[in-house]
């Protein structure tokens, strides 16, 4: 038996090619300050080692009641500001975030409710990488003509995922948002992203237990652990090159740059990237974690807005991103400063 189709017409119809970039940016860092002092005793450290280790100086951490949704809307807010749109002109809402307390439904759909938006909404799971992964999905929905304004959001409250007395990781990871609104534009202002995992390395950083065995085995609450070494030396030599590789897909030399962001993992990587990338001394560097701490996947667009904020970098110009983290996973593009 044969079965011919009703429609042989030809394609379906679709939007024409459109261009894309960021067109609004937003941060919020929670008022909680956490100092170094406030960390050291219970895993037998000093301020001067961490600084040493990490350049962390201090870091936020989320009051007692502000959620995830809460500084998510309070990062999107300036963002929505900065881009000139209401949140009902939002197509799609994207939220990258590893910390969000439950299983289902997603950050997004809530803080779409929250903002008033009917926007399709949805969460990334890509830790440390989920902010460059959506605003990699963010630029193929608008380019597509799927979207024509996107919401971005990065968020953690790493806090709750946190061990006190972790020695590798009660110093690092803290709490924030940041937030990023991807449009239409008459002009490309978004690179071609590189991008990648390497799910052989899963345990270098992970939850210490499944949620099914802390169910069955009736353990304690889990977090987040790291083997520090391991993920320090994926970062430092496996980083450059797809940052690398992202400059020569977008068509930029280092020179051309005006700002270089990378996830705020540590400082010691941070510098180790910029010297195999070979940035001119004059590029602008992103080094919140000093103050801010590792946010995962709030960490980039949180150095961006700082830096767009203090007016260290210019809006218009060139900044390289990139994420990288858990999974493990990474994203990396060159895009116009908001």
């Amino acid at each position: 038996m044969t079965v011919t189709p009703k429609n042989l017409a030809g394609p379906l119809a679709a939007p024409p090619a459109a261009s894309a970039r960021i067109t609004g940016i937003g941060g919020y860092r929670p008022r909680r300050v956490v100092p170094n002092s406030e960390i050291v005793e219970r895993i037998d450290s000093s301020d001067e080692w961490i600084r040493e280790r990490s350049g962390i100086i201090e870091r936020r951490w989320a009051g007692e009641g502000e959620s995830v949704i809460d500084m998510s809307e309070l990062a999107t807010t300036p963002a929505l500001e900065m881009a000139g749109i209401e949140a009902a002109q939002l197509d799609a809402i994207l939220v990258a975030t590893v910390s969000w307390p439950y299983q289902t439904p997603a950050a997004a759909p809530m803080l779409a409710e929250r903002l008033g938006s009917k926007a399709a909404a949805l969460d990334i799971s890509a830790a440390c990488a989920g902010y460059c992964h959506g605003i990699t999905m963010a630029n193929d929905m608008v380019r597509a003509g799927t979207a024509e304004h996107v919401l971005v959001v990065g968020v953690e409250r790493l806090s709750d995922f946190t061990s006190r007395d972790d020695r590798g990781t009660a110093f690092i990871f803290a709490d924030g948002a940041g937030a990023a609104v991807v449009s239409r534009s008459e002009v490309q202002g978004i690179g071609p992203t590189v991008w990648g995992s390497d799910g052989a390395q899963w345990e270098a950083i992970s939850q210490t237990e499944s949620w099914i065995d802390v169910h069955q085995k009736n353990l304690g609450w889990p977090h987040i652990g790291m083997a520090g070494q391991t993920v320090f030396r994926w970062a430092v030599w496996g980083m450059a090159p797809v940052a690398q590789k992202a400059l020569d897909a977008a068509g930029v030399t280092a020179d051309q740059l005006d700002a270089f962001v990378p996830h705020q993992a540590n400082v010691r990587i941070i510098d180790a990237m910029a010297k195999q990338l070979k940035l001119p001394a004059d590029i602008p560097i992103a080094r919140d974690i000093a103050y801010t701490g590792n946010t995962s996947a709030a960490s980039v667009p949180l150095a961006m807005e700082r830096m767009v904020r203090e007016g260290e970098i210019p809006r218009g110009g060139l900044a390289l991103q990139i994420g990288f983290g858990a999974g493990l996973s990474y994203a990396a593009q060159v895009v116009t400063i908001p």
